[in-house]
C-alpha cells in the first residue's frame, strides 16, 4: 500500500491556513459611516453581509421584549446567518456602490435573519 504523501500535504496545508487565520488581528468594528458614501467609496457584499449580521443583537433587542425571547431570536438568527448569506450572495453583485443596493441588500439579510410572522400585530 502507497503512502498517502497527497492527503497528508493537503491536511497540513489546511491546518497551516487554519493557525495562519486564526493568528491575524481581529478586524475593527464596522461603523455605520463607512456606508455613507457608495457611490464615492463603495463596499464589498461581504463587508455590508457582515455589518447586518453583526447588527443581530441590536435588532432582536428592538424586537423583543423579554430577556428569553432575546436570546431566543439571537440564537435562531446566528443560525440562520449561512443560509442567508448564501442566498444574498446569489441576488446581489459583489460591490455595493449605491444606497439603493445597500438598503435592499440590507433588508433582504435582516428579514432573512429575522423573518416575521404573517399575522400584523397593531401598534398598543
Amino acid at each position: 500500500m502507497k503512502f498517502p504523501k497527497v492527503t497528508i500535504i493537503l491536511v497540513t496545508a489546511a491546518l497551516a491556513f487554519v493557525l495562519w487565520e486564526q493568528s491575524q488581528s481581529p478586524s475593527e468594528p464596522l461603523d455605520a459611516s463607512r456606508f455613507q458614501n457608495l457611490p464615492a467609496n463603495p463596499a464589498e457584499r461581504g463587508v455590508v453581509v457582515d455589518y447586518v449580521v453583526d447588527q443581530i443583537p441590536s435588532l432582536c433587542e428592538q424586537t423583543t421584549e423579554s430577556s428569553d425571547a432575546r436570546e431566543a431570536c439571537v440564537e435562531q438568527s446566528e443560525s440562520r446567518t449561512s443560509s442567508c448569506r448564501r442566498a444574498v450572495y446569489d441576488r446581489f453583485p459583489e460591490i455595493i456602490a449605491s444606497e439603493k443596493m445597500f438598503r435592499d441588500l440590507s433588508i433582504n439579510m435582516m428579514n432573512c435573519l429575522m423573518p416575521q410572522s404573517g399575522v400584523v400585530q397593531p401598534a398598543s
